[in-house]
């Protein structure tokens, strides 16, 4: 005869999950954690959507002539780096409000410098440049998402490469070699598509520290930062292979 005992009985289906229940909890953390990364998502394509319609507006209007060279164009150029610098070393300081100005700010500095790049290449050229980054991103945002395979070990590996590229970068400065120009574009390439299915992990390993804390709303905005910067220096990198000068 089939035992009924409560105490014995095998949740089936349809059953509600008892309190503390492992199965319970993990469902709770994966809603979480799908919450916490939509969040990310949503505020790094609203960031990179907003420089664009930024760098589209500044150089339909003429303006981008101005940010081109000149003193503004330091000031253009070199305003969104502090600005992650200071997000960067402050984000335990700073109030979440204030990381979500300084955010925005610098979508649309960096829409502001990103502007002179229509001075240089077609408006088509810089549009499927956009869209295939935005491709390759997704993609290898899902592939760092969904992989059991531990990417940790590349971060250091990648960190040093991007290191090195800025090194060549200003070492080409005044080399102004094509080749060594195709040669960094490449890597460059290579580098921030591993950046962003690394990232990509480990913000999703970052959530279960940060869950239910103060620092969770900040964590989200500092994530979308990290992740609009793996976007924007790959579609960058990429348009010199894809764009088309005018």
């Amino acid at each position: 005869m089939a035992d009924w005992d409560d105490t014995k009985q095998r949740q089936g289906f349809g059953s509600v999950p008892r309190a503390g229940d492992p199965v319970a909890r993990a469902e709770t953390f994966d809603a979480g954690l799908r919450s916490h990364m939509l969040k990310i998502y949503n505020y790094m394509s609203s960031g990179v959507l907003l420089t664009g319609l930024v760098a589209l507006l500044t150089a339909r209007s003429g303006l981008a002539m101005t940010f081109a060279s000149g003193p503004l164009m330091w000031l253009v150029a070199l305003s969104p780096l502090a600005i992650v610098f200071a997000m960067s070393f402050g984000a335990k300081k700073f109030s979440q409000g204030t990381l979500q100005l300084m955010f925005w700010g610098f979508a649309v500095l960096m829409g502001l410098s990103l502007s002179t790049i229509f001075l240089v290449y077609t408006g088509a050229s810089i549009a499927v440049t956009f869209f295939a980054t935005a491709g390759a991103f997704a993609g290898l945002s899902l592939f760092g998402y969904t992989t059991k395979k531990n990417l940790q070990g590349f971060g250091t590996f990648l960190v040093m490469g991007v290191i090195g590229l800025l090194i060549a970068m200003v070492i080409n400065i005044f080399l102004q070699s094509t080749v060594m120009t195709m040669a960094i574009s490449f890597i460059g390439v290579l580098i921030f598509a591993g950046l962003t299915a690394y990232d990509t992990q480990r913000l999703k390993a970052e959530y279960q520290f940060v869950k239910g804390t103060e620092f969770a709303g900040k964590a989200i905005i500092m994530g979308a930062l990290t992740l609009y910067l793996d976007f924007i220096n790959m579609f960058l990198f990429l348009l010199r292979f894809m764009g088309s000068r005018d």
